[in-house]
């Protein structure tokens, strides 16, 4: 059948139905461990993954940013540079992308990619994750990419991307993260990331710890050189200021991450098909553009100046510690007059481990996305008034609304009404305005940033 867009949005709905995401059932229901699958689509595909070179990154936080930093680095050199990355925000073709200049798969090749191989889902069972890896390798292939910067889904060891012999693996941290399908312990998961490590493949290491380096000590003995990102001093190192101070994916987060880039581009240079990184000035200008050159979306985004948003998907205590502290530093600063945050986590997150890293001096509107995963606004504002009198805390400026659009509304309401009584008894110099912080998972973020 010929392109619709009508046809398109029904095969894209029925994708999502018939073949369920981890974005509308949880990675319980959506995951489907193991390769054997995967390898065989590839081999129905025409084995597209050994068509192009690749970066493959792993990881508990971070390996987004890292992606985006590495395709933004690999691009600006003159390679045609493919990203594959997940969840989506937005657009279901934000998963894969060509970077600078940015190019979603088109929605024509998914039409026909998806009415093509719609039979050999469905008698093969294969997961949501699979079909849209196979979808984007297929893409590269076709396209002629040089080299593809690919985030694993989940884990690493049996996750569906690991189907690709890489010329680097990268781990960018390891956290107690989806601990019932990866292990309850750091060295469990590590073991789990550990995995994408491959026979003569460098390999990377993005945080030390003294509980996973002999993990990944281990799976990298007498098979790949390991390095530890945090033991080296990367050669653009005395740059990271620059880069730090005016690159476009901000967040406390981000010089861990910007670390690990630069040993990941000192690793490739030495590689043949990658000397292009020796331009130290082509990389540090990417580096600063990388949300740009990748159209990186929900990374301590700033989505709107008036009132001053700022999205981030972070969702775990690890990452929302940074954030959370970033947002403190920030007030402390007098660089913002107030804090709101627009707050929603999924029911089966580390509620207990997030709620004592939430600024105290702030103002909550929590809220549910539209999933059934999500954690209900009142339970969660009830949760977090119990943790305020547990903890001799004021909870008075908590609520909760109805969904993430309402509790948007409210909040840049509020904004608006605290910006006016600021500047109603402001001295001569211009205030600070409040900050809106919209964030703690993923679906949130994709429900916010259509509103901006």
């Amino acid at each position: 059948m010929a392109f619709s867009e009508g046809g398109y949005k029904t095969l894209v709905e029925d994708i999502y139905r018939r073949f369920p995401s981890v974005q509308k059932v949880g990675f319980a229901a959506a995951y489907k461990p193991g390769l054997e699958r995967m390898e065989a689509f590839c081999a129905a595909l025409g084995h597209p993954e050994r068509a192009f070179r690749a970066v493959h990154v792993a990881g508990t936080n971070g390996k987004g940013s890292v992606a985006s930093m590495l395709a933004a680095a690999l691009s600006a050199t003159g390679l045609k540079t493919g990203i594959y990355t997940s969840p989506h925000l937005v657009d279901f073709r934000e998963r894969a992308k060509i970077a600078a200049p940015v190019r979603m798969v088109p929605k024509e090749y998914v039409y026909d990619f998806l009415t093509a191989w719609k039979p050999y889902f469905e008698a093969q069972g294969l997961s949501f994750f699979e079909i849209t890896t196979g979808l984007a390798f297929k893409w590269f292939a076709d396209e002629g990419v040089d080299v593809a910067v690919v985030e694993a889904g989940l884990g690493g060891r049996l996750d569906s991307t690991n189907v690709l012999t890489p010329d680097l693996s990268v781990v960018t941290s390891v956290g107690l993260d989806h601990c019932a399908l990866l292990g309850d312990t750091l060295a469990k998961i590590a073991a789990e990331k550990a995995g994408i490590f491959k026979p003569g493949v460098p390999a990377l290491v993005g945080e030390s710890d003294p509980e996973t380096d002999p993990v990944f000590a281990d799976a990298a003995w007498m098979r790949c050189p390991l390095t530890a990102a945090d033991k080296v001093r990367p050669s653009l190192w005395n740059r990271r200021q620059e880069i730090l101070r005016q690159m476009d994916l901000q967040g406390a987060c981000q010089e861990k991450n910007l670390r690990t880039v630069l040993a990941a581009v000192d690793i490739l240079r030495e590689k043949d098909g990658f000397r292009g990184l020796a331009d130290a000035d082509a990389v540090v200008d990417a580096l600063i553009h990388a949300a740009r050159r990748t159209d990186f979306r929900g990374r301590w985004e700033k989505v709107s100046d008036l009132p001053w948003v700022i999205c981030d998907i972070g969702h775990n205590p690890p990452a929302l510690r940074g954030n959370f502290a970033h947002l403190e530093k920030l007030l402390a600063d007098g660089r913002c007059s107030s804090l709101i945050l627009v707050f929603g986590i999924m029911a089966d997150k580390d509620l207990d481990g997030i709620l004592p890293l939430m600024p105290a001096d702030a103002t909550y509107i929590f809220v549910a996305p539209d999933t059934a995963r999500a954690l209900p606004a009142e339970k969660l504002l009830s949760r977090y008034k119990a943790y305020c009198k547990e903890v001799d805390r004021p909870s008075s400026r908590a609520y909760s609304a109805e969904s993430v659009r309402e509790g948007v509304r409210m909040a840049i309401m509020l904004a608006q009404n605290l910006s006016e009584q600021v500047n109603r008894s402001a001295s001569a110099t211009k205030p600070a305005p409040p900050l809106i912080y919209i964030g703690g998972s993923n679906f949130v973020v994709a429900e916010a940033i259509p509103l901006f």
